[in-house]
């Protein structure tokens, strides 16, 4: 198995040699193409403003200076000299990706790209009890995420499916859960105001409330509860229903 990885921190975040280790149980025809420094956030930017710079690291090792979408489509298009890949491993995220944040995720809009490409994709993100820089673990993506991709890779997909894994901030993951995409209550997102030191204003934006579901089947709940948890995501966004009723309306 031909296997490219990416990320949207960095190519020397911790989180990404994490990743390598994970992939280096799974083949020995690895390939790493992923930005130069931190793109968090990024979501499914493109470059297309300023020319991409390239640095060769090392044998089938590049850092593209662009998003987390540039350096698949860089891999694909360029660097890996036409050789496909047969998977895309997309992480480990300092972090989770839940709920809504697969919108904005840089980690996900590369798997996303991926399978734009036809291209098996994983996006991985490990939540953390703490953030604070060296004491992040990522001990469950490292214990679980070998395993927890190869059964992935051998399932049955459909077409334009990303997976979207988290990783539990536990040492070892009670288990694993296939969940829907959880959604939170922007009612009560939190907007903390502070002032700098020369006296402007200045925000952090926290998130909201948790919506509880029946059975707690979403990817927050499962995180939460100590689960790796694993949601299937479809790159067409039509609601069908509403088009019907659209039609209805506007087409009589």
């Amino acid at each position: 198995m031909r296997i490219l990885l990416t990320n949207d921190d960095g190519i020397n975040a911790p989180g990404f040699a994490v990743l390598e280790r994970i992939a280096a149980q799974i083949s020995d025809d690895v390939w790493v193409v992923a930005p130069a420094e931190e793109q968090s956030g990024a979501g499914h930017s493109l470059t297309l403003t300023r020319p991409l710079r390239v640095r060769v690291l090392g044998s089938r090792r590049f850092a593209v200076a662009g998003t987390p979408t540039d350096s698949v489509m860089m891999a694909l298009g360029n660097l890996m000299d036409g050789l496909r890949p047969d998977l895309i491993l997309s992480g480990v995220n300092r972090g989770p990706n839940l709920a809504e944040d697969v919108t904005y995720s840089g980690t996900v809009s590369a798997a996303m790209e991926g399978t734009l490409a036809g291209i098996r994709s994983i996006a991985l993100s490990q939540a953390m009890a703490d953030y604070t820089q060296g004491n992040e673990s990522f001990a469950a993506a490292e214990a679980t995420g070998a395993d927890v991709v190869r059964k992935i890779a051998a399932a049955d997909w459909g077409d334009g499916v990303l997976v979207n894994v988290n990783f539990p901030p536990v040492a070892v993951p009670k288990g694993v859960r296939v969940t829907a995409q959880g959604f939170r209550d922007y009612g009560h997102i939190r907007i903390d105001a502070r002032i700098d030191p020369r006296g402007f204003p200045y925000y952090w934006f926290g998130y909201g409330r948790e919506v509880e579901t029946p059975a707690h089947r979403t990817d927050l709940e499962a995180v939460r509860e100590g689960l790796v948890s694993v949601t299937p995501l479809h790159l067409d966004m039509t609601h069908h229903k509403t088009m019907a009723a659209l039609r209805t309306t506007l087409e009589s």
